[in-house]
């Protein structure tokens, strides 16, 4: 019985597919690079320790592994096999759902494993939040894919934060459900609508990870993003869209 309700949970918000009004300016799919606001060499040089400590990790304990709620299609797993690396946590007493935590900075504190990553936390201070909530790695070096998903179906929630990597080996993309067009990231960071379209990683041979951070952007940086008049989900891809014409 217990195996049956976890199944059901599991699959509960796949083949979730609808779509919301968005700004007749944004076409997906789309991403918001970031690589102009971040030093992007200082984050290169973070490859080698990072990677150190992840195949120590995968040599020990190993980590979490990534859940996949709101995935396009019930054929895909709920849980495919990636794994994740927790430098932040809620504690026992914080809401459990997605929507209430993870950007609500209060509830987050630094776990064990950030201090075996004091090179990759020293980066991360230097990112444009007024503070952060969740941190995660997450990572896979046996050739898995996280199949496309996006993160809730609220669109009037914007989730302001930064997916980053230190290599470009990861063939993390965005999808428009409708046309079946993929658009890979080709930088080394970005932000992007995680409601409005799905996205997804495609899988690689040897090891591939990313880092991302959710948290407050700054009051000076909230200031340069153009905002939708509707949709604030789509706030990335509105960005992204309006830079896209302006070149």
């Amino acid at each position: 019985m217990e195996m049956q309700l976890a199944a059901a949970t599991a699959n509960a918000f796949a083949n979730d597919y609808q779509t919301f009004e968005v700004d007749p300016g944004i076409s997906y799919p789309c991403f918001r690079s970031f690589d102009e606001f971040l030093d992007v060499d200082w984050l290169r040089s973070l490859d080698g320790p990072i990677t150190e400590r992840i195949v120590q990790e995968i040599q020990t304990e190993k980590g979490d592994y990534f859940r996949n709620l709101y995935r396009l299609s019930s054929d895909t797993p709920y849980q495919p096999g990636v794994r994740e690396v927790w430098l932040s946590r809620t504690d026992s007493t914080a809401p459990s759902e997605y929507l209430d935590m993870v950007d609500s900075t209060d509830l987050w504190h630094l776990t064990d494993k950030a201090r075996d990553y004091p090179e990759l936390m020293e980066f991360i201070r230097t990112l444009p939040f007024e503070r952060t909530g969740r941190m995660l790695i997450i990572y896979d070096n046996v050739g898995n894919e996280v199949p496309a998903h996006r993160d809730h179906m609220e669109p009037d929630v914007c989730n302001e934060f930064i997916w980053f990597r230190t290599n470009l080996r990861k063939p993390f993309y965005m999808l428009n459900a409708v046309t079946g067009e993929k658009k890979y990231v080709d930088s080394y960071s970005c932000w992007f609508d995680a409601v409005n379209q799905y996205h997804g990683t495609d899988a690689c041979p040897g090891l591939s990870f990313s880092i991302r951070v959710d948290g407050i952007f700054t009051d000076g940086f909230r200031r340069s993003i153009p905002r939708p008049v509707t949709n604030a989900a789509s706030t990335p891809a509105l960005w992204a869209c309006v830079d896209n014409n302006e070149q």
